[in-house]
C-alpha cells in the first residue's frame, strides 16, 4: 500500500496563521471599541438630571474603585490568614510539644484580655523578652539597632512560654505587617534554641518540605522593615527593633541561616539594595538619625559571610560610581548632589567596617564573589583620589582607606 504525503510549504502555513491571528486581533479591537461606545451611550442615557456625563462617569468610576479596593483588602486578609495557618502547621510539624504549650499560653492571654482593658504598650516587657532576647531599649541606638547584639544573642530566658504576645493585641496594619512574621520566626528561633539545649525535640527537616511558608514569612518581615525605614518615626516602635533582632538572629544561626538563604537569597539581595537606595536618596533635613539606623542594619547583615560578600560588592559599586560622577562634575565645574555626597559617607563607613571584619577573620578570599567589582574599584582609583583630594579631602581619605583594606586582603590571598 502506497502512502502519499502532501507537504504544504512552510511559508504558506506561516502566512495562513499570521492572517488568522491578525484577523482575530482586529475583531478584538473592534469589539472593544463597540463596547466602549455602548458603555458611553448607557452612561449618558442613565445619568440623573442635574449631572453632566463627565460628573456621572467620575461618580461611577469612584464607586467601582472603592469596590475593587474592598475586595483587594478582603483578599489580603484571607491570604494573611492562610499564611498564619500554614505557619502554625509548620511549627506543629517541627515541634508538636512547643505548639501545644504555646496554645495554652494564648488561651490564658485571651482570658486576661477579656477581664481587663489592656493597652498594647503594657506588653513591652514581653516584647523585650522575645525570641531574640536583645530588645532592651537602653541597648539600642537610633531606631533600635543593638550595638552589643553579639553578647545579647546568648541570653536565653527560662520562661520561654511567656515570650510572644497574642497577635490580635496589635491594631494597625503597619504593625501587623511586622508582628505576624516576627511572631512565627521568633517561635522558630525559640524551638531551635531549646532543641539545641536538649529540652525540646524538633525536626527541622520539615523546613525543606514547606519552603513557601518560610519564604513568605521572611519576605513579609523584609518588606515591613523597608516600609518603616522609608518613613521612620521617633521614638522608634518596639516591634521595629524586634524585627531587626529576629532577622539578624536568623541569618547568624548556623542551622536556620542555611534554610533562609537557600530559599530567600534573592529577597535578601533586594532588601540590601533597597536599604542602600534609602540611604542615598534621602534628602530630608533631619535624616541622619534615621539613616544611621539603616546603616547599622546593613552592617549587621554583614555578620553572615555570604551576605557580607555580596554586600561588599554592592557597596563598592555604589561608591565607585559616585566617585566617578563626582570627578566628572569636578572636572567640568558642574553642580553635584550635595545631599548624596553627605549620604555616601555612611556607605563608606559600612564598607570599611565590613572589609576590616573580613581581614581580621582572614575570610576575604573564601570565595571569588565580587572579585570583579574589587578590580573595577581599584582601577584608576589613584587618579580619582589625586584629582579630588584638594576639593574633597574627606571623601578622598575614605577612598584611600578602602583601597588599603582591599590591597591588604589581596596580599593575604597571594
Amino acid at each position: 500500500m502506497c502512502l502519499l504525503t502532501v507537504e504544504m510549504p512552510t511559508q504558506g502555513i506561516s502566512f495562513f496563521f499570521s492572517r488568522e491571528i491578525k484577523g482575530r486581533r482586529e475583531n478584538q479591537i473592534s469589539y472593544l471599541k463597540i463596547s466602549k461606545l455602548a458603555l458611553a451611550f448607557a452612561i449618558i442615557h442613565s445619568k440623573p438630571p442635574g449631572k453632566s456625563s463627565k460628573e456621572y462617569t467620575e461618580y461611577l468610576s469612584k464607586i467601582v474603585s472603592e469596590q475593587d479596593f474592598g475586595w483587594k483588602r478582603k483578599v489580603e486578609v484571607l491570604e494573611a490568614e492562610v499564611l498564619r495557618l500554614r505557619q502554625e502547621l509548620l511549627l506543629n510539624r517541627i515541634s508538636p510539644r512547643f505548639c501545644l504549650e504555646n496554645r495554652k499560653q494564648d488561651t490564658s492571654a485571651e482570658t486576661l484580655l477579656g477581664q481587663e482593658h489592656i493597652n498594647p504598650t503594657s506588653y513591652s516587657s514581653q516584647l523585650e523578652d522575645s525570641g531574640c532576647d536583645v530588645c532592651n531599649d537602653s541597648a539600642f541606638d537610633s531606631l533600635g539597632i543593638a550595638s552589643d547584639f553579639h553578647q545579647s544573642e546568648h541570653n536565653v530566658s527560662k520562661h520561654w512560654l511567656e515570650r510572644v504576645p497574642p497577635l490580635h493585641l496589635f491594631h494597625t496594619s503597619k504593625e501587623q505587617s511586622l508582628t505576624a512574621p516576627v511572631h512565627f520566626l521568633q517561635c522558630l528561633l525559640e524551638i531551635r534554641k531549646l532543641s539545641e539545649g536538649g529540652s525540646l525535640q524538633a525536626d527541622f527537616s520539615q523546613l525543606e518540605n514547606d519552603s513557601f511558608t518560610i519564604c513568605n514569612s521572611v519576605s513579609q518581615l523584609l518588606d515591613g522593615l523597608t516600609v518603616f525605614y522609608n518613613s521612620p518615626k521617633f521614638p522608634a516602635p518596639g516591634f521595629l527593633s524586634e524585627g531587626v533582632c529576629v532577622l539578624i538572629s536568623l541569618i547568624t544561626d548556623t542551622k536556620l541561616s542555611n534554610h533562609v538563604l537557600k530559599k530567600c537569597f534573592k529577597k535578601m539581595e533586594e532588601f540590601k539594595k533597597n536599604l542602600i537606595k534609602i540611604i542615598l536618596r534621602n534628602r530630608s533635613v533631619n535624616r541622619f538619625q534615621a539613616l544611621h539606623s539603616v546603616s547599622q542594619t546593613l552592617g549587621l547583615l554583614g555578620r553572615n559571610n555570604i551576605l557580607r560578600n555580596s554586600l561588599i560588592s554592592l557597596l563598592l559599586s555604589e561608591v565607585r560610581q559616585f566617585a566617578e560622577q563626582l570627578l566628572q562634575a569636578h572636572q567640568v565645574q558642574s553642580v553635584y548632589d550635595i545631599a548624596q555626597y553627605e549620604n555616601i559617607f555612611l556607605l563608606c563607613m559600612i564598607l570599611e567596617q565590613l572589609l576590616q571584619n573580613e581581614t581580621e577573620e582572614s575570610n576575604i578570599s573564601n570565595s571569588d564573589y565580587g572579585e570583579e567589582e574589587k578590580i573595577k574599584f581599584l582601577k584608576n582609583l589613584d587618579q580619582i583620589i589625586l584629582h579630588l583630594s584638594d576639593e574633597f579631602p574627606l571623601f578622598s581619605l575614605y577612598l584611600w582607606r578602602v583601597s588599603v583594606l582591599l590591597d591588604s586582603g589581596r596580599m593575604q590571598i597571594d
